[in-house]
């Protein structure tokens, strides 16, 4: 018990402390956890579990939405990949389907690494 109190404060001071593209990399990382859960919990028929997963991926793709700074114009070719896997999301969601997922996971993977990249090089610069 203790100790989950302990991990709960670090998770906390983790995150309280992060920079805005360490937060970034943080939701990533969460969506992709999440996309994963929802997996195991469509392999195991498990439709709760692969519910309540695809939902939480489904929160983190509408914040990051939700924060898009539109007076860039990348900003549109993100809203739409978005958009894209909100769609996917919800079909995944209404069919359990494991398939589905795999592509956003895919996409998922490879926007994070893209946005570890990003954070590489902007502090080499």
């Amino acid at each position: 018990m203790l100790a989950n109190q302990g991990y709960a404060a670090y998770a906390n001071n983790k995150i309280m402390t992060a920079s805005p593209a360490e937060l970034t990399l943080m939701l990533y990382e969460g969506a992709i956890k999440f996309a994963n859960l929802a997996i195991v919990g469509i392999e195991e028929k498990d439709i709760m579990k692969a519910h309540t997963n695809i939902m939480k991926v489904e929160h983190i793709i509408e914040e990051f939405q939700s924060t898009l700074d539109h007076k860039y114009p990348v900003a549109k070719d993100f809203d739409e990949v978005y958009s894209y896997l909100m769609i996917r999301l919800r079909e995944a969601n209404m069919k359990k389907d494991k398939e589905i997922m795999e592509e956003v996971l895919k996409h998922l993977r490879t926007m994070r690494d893209t946005w570890k990249e990003v954070m590489r090089t902007g502090r080499t610069h």
